[in-house]
């Protein structure tokens, strides 16, 4: 049996080493536009000139001969057709048994006033995007970052360690919206704040000015504020990359529809962010494995329990967030604040469903459990701060452990 997969990501590697590990005489081929495997998580350390490109890998050298895959890099796939069971590229064709798409997804520019096709304005999603950032980073003294997510704030961090001041922008009243409240952020802002990063949130940009060569040379905020600039790095948002799908057939909504077992049609699954599903490299991960066990005819199911978990660590401070930080009506929400740390938990109907810890994250362990399998603590006679796994167990007559309070 032949299996082709698009994107050498983290979907698409981990779904190679799964099939390899239970298809020994299966081919393999990965097809990738980019002609280096590398960790996008890694991005911002490679901008910031503390890993190479070498070391951006999170496979070994020898890692495609060992498990005998071929590997097509720097080839860009144009189209796939279901009904042939094809893949098509500029230099020609490749046939398939299986196939898993993985090929994730790509910055979006947003359409204001001049921003898209100024020479000097930047996503940060690929290795190309890290070495022209790094490249153009070197003279420019006024770069602003649009977008205050990770991303951003990623690109923020990997500037102030090359002694640059960036100014970032976001329609957010905070940094880390999407990750963080208000006050685990607030942490987060002060320290860039102190290593020159300077911020303008709760208002987006209005249009860009560009000089006589096409580049951006003062940008424009909703506020009339005008921001001298010379590079520009946009983080506002990703989309999944499925444009060279558009006539293949496959149901294309936000991102590749697919079912429970990531399958999107007869022989064809997806992974990774081309799914829309998570944006996390470890749901990354867990979809190219559980795509890669039904390629290989070994049924399993996918479950998205951890779309929404975050860990962060700028400036030595380490945080973890686990599903929504911002409580609706009648739900419940403890928090508390030490020297160093900050913990906030969030209940609906004495059942979690997020966390934030900062600071020390060492006890993170039971509240994601609890929050995956959706454990009730109405039966737990003990400060919510308290609660354990001990308190979550009793033993049966027979010695063994079950869960003691009410799984919902």
């Amino acid at each position: 049996m032949k299996h082709i997969i698009i994107g050498a990501g983290a979907a698409g590697i981990t779904a190679a080493k799964t099939i390899r590990s239970q298809r020994h005489e299966d081919e393999i081929v990965i097809i990738s536009t980019d002609d280096a495997v590398y960790s996008r998580c890694m991005l911002h350390k490679y901008i910031a000139g503390e890993r190479s490109e070498e070391s951006l890998s999170f496979v070994p050298d020898s890692f495609f001969a060992d498990n005998n895959i071929k590997w097509l890099s720097g080839v860009t796939v144009t189209g796939v057709d279901i009904q042939k069971k094809l893949v098509m590229f500029d230099a020609g064709t490749e046939s398939y048994d299986r196939l898993l798409i993985a090929a994730g997804s790509e910055s979006v520019i947003p359409p204001i006033e001049n921003l898209r096709g100024a020479k000097n304005v930047f996503g940060l999603r690929s290795l190309a995007d890290a070495k022209a950032i790094a490249k153009n980073a070197v003279n420019a003294n006024n770069i602003v970052i649009i977008g205050a997510g990770l991303v951003g704030m990623d690109a923020a961090y990997s500037l102030v360690e090359k002694g640059k001041k960036p100014v970032v922008i976001d329609i957010a009243n905070h940094i880390l919206s999407v990750n963080l409240d208000a006050h685990a952020a607030s942490i987060y802002q002060a320290e860039f704040e102190k290593a020159g990063c300077t911020f303008r949130l709760g208002s987006g940009v209005n249009s860009v000015k560009l000089d006589d060569n096409g580049a951006i040379k003062e940008v424009v905020l909703g506020s009339g504020e005008t921001i001298p600039c010379d590079l520009a790095i946009v983080a506002a948002s990703v989309r999944p990359a499925v444009e060279f799908l558009k006539n293949s057939g496959l149901d294309i909504q936000r991102g590749i529809v697919v079912d429970q077992h990531l399958k999107a049609y007869d022989g064809v699954y997806a992974a990774g962010d081309i799914t829309g599903l998570s944006g996390t490299w470890p749901n990354a991960m867990n979809q190219g494995e559980v795509a890669a066990m039904n390629m290989c005819g070994m049924p399993t199911i996918y479950s998205d329990v951890y779309a929404l978990k975050s860990t962060i660590n700028f400036f030595g401070i380490k945080s973890l967030a686990v599903g929504v930080h911002t409580p609706a009506d009648g739900d419940k929400s403890y928090s508390r604040e030490s020297r160093g740390r900050y913990e906030k938990i969030i209940l609906q109907n004495d059942v979690p469903i997020g966390i934030i810890l900062q600071g020390n994250i060492s006890r993170s362990g039971i509240w994601q459990y609890m929050i995956k399998n959706k454990i009730s603590v109405a039966d737990i006679q003990k400060p919510i701060w308290k609660v354990s796994f001990a308190d979550a167990y009793e033993t049966t007559e027979n010695g063994e452990f079950k869960w003691s309070v009410v799984n919902v």
